[in-house]
């Protein structure tokens, strides 16, 4: 089994405008969305080092950009002069943010269900046809779609079909009558016992 490759996380958020009406007045609320960058520790640095620095040698060094093509799965990660391949992939589980502001309260604020993944080569590239990432973002996760999903059944379509067509012509027939049973009576047990009287002493009678 190969093993992954060192890449690194970078979770980013995005704040657009969304209205709210309230008693006839229009406000105007911010709403996050978030997504995750995976990218590798050197793309990282440069990333970290871009969004850190105040001052450049010029403006080209600080070109931040992500484009997608028509079919919203592959990419071009623009940073610098450099061009680097993306890949939108699907998470095998939904991934909870959370924010926090005194290292004790934490508030929930998204929920990711996919992830970007930026290649330094070419070749690296995902195929187009793959839109699943086999692992999750730690590694307890990894090669989490094989290890803690149940696979999908192998079944026939043909078979599928017949037991289908089966259990549709068994439901339209007529339900047989139940047969009426004659009502017997119960013959007691107790018939030939006499009866016990309240004034009789019992044996465990104090």
């Amino acid at each position: 089994m190969a093993a992954l490759p060192s890449l690194e996380n970078i979770t980013g958020t995005k704040k657009m405008g969304a209205g709210q009406c309230i008693f006839g007045i229009f406000l105007f609320t911010a709403m996050e969305e978030q997504f995750i960058l995976r990218v590798s520790p050197s793309l990282a640095g440069r990333i970290e080092d871009l969004l850190n620095s105040e001052n450049s040698s010029s403006s080209e060094d600080k070109s931040l950009d992500l484009s997608f093509s028509e079919d919203g799965r592959s990419g071009t990660f623009v940073l610098g002069g450099d061009r680097f391949p993306a890949s939108l992939l699907d998470l095998p589980c939904v991934v909870e943010s959370y924010k926090t502001f005194d290292d004790n309260v934490l508030i929930k604020t998204a929920d990711v269900g996919q992830m970007i993944m930026v290649r330094e080569n070419e070749g690296d590239s995902v195929p187009p046809s793959v839109v699943e990432y086999r692992h999750g973002l730690t590694p307890p996760m990894r090669d989490a779609r094989r290890r803690r999903f149940r696979r999908e059944p192998d079944l026939n379509p043909e078979v599928v079909r017949r037991v289908e067509k089966d259990l549709l012509e068994e439901g339209k027939r007529v339900a047989p009558t139940p047969s009426v049973k004659p009502d017997v009576s119960e013959v007691g047990t107790n018939a030939g016992e006499p009866d016990r009287s309240d004034s009789e002493e019992s044996d465990y009678s104090i």
